[in-house]
């Protein structure tokens, strides 16, 4: 059984897994200046896909410490598939200047057990 709970007053998104190995699909949407959601909840060892868009301007999805990267362009659906091998938490950004406040586009991937 798949489970997903989306927690809208902290832009946060859990993923779960009891025995089904099927990539969960997770939408993230980028715009000037931040990630919705801004903070995703996942399973170590659960495959995830996260669904990047946006309807501003090229922007950039980085979260280094988990070797994971993608170029967001606009009207697009760029896909990332992500199965975290560690537990720990994880910051994500936008490595493209999109404008003044592009600095605040962070985020965190928090990673349980």
């Amino acid at each position: 059984m798949l489970l997903a709970t989306i927690l809208l007053g902290m832009g946060s998104v859990a993923a779960y897994s009891a025995g089904n190995a099927s990539p969960r699909v997770i939408r993230v949407q980028a715009r000037r200046f931040s990630f919705t959601p801004n903070e995703l909840h996942l399973q170590l060892g659960q495959p995830v896909v996260l669904e990047l868009t946006t309807a501003d301007v090229v922007m950039g999805f980085n979260i280094p410490d988990l070797k994971k990267r993608a170029d967001i362009i606009p009207d697009t659906v760029a896909r990332l598939e992500l199965t975290p091998d560690r537990i720990g938490t994880f910051s994500l950004f936008c490595d493209i200047f999109c404008g003044d406040g592009h600095e605040t586009m962070t985020g965190k991937v928090i990673v349980t057990a």
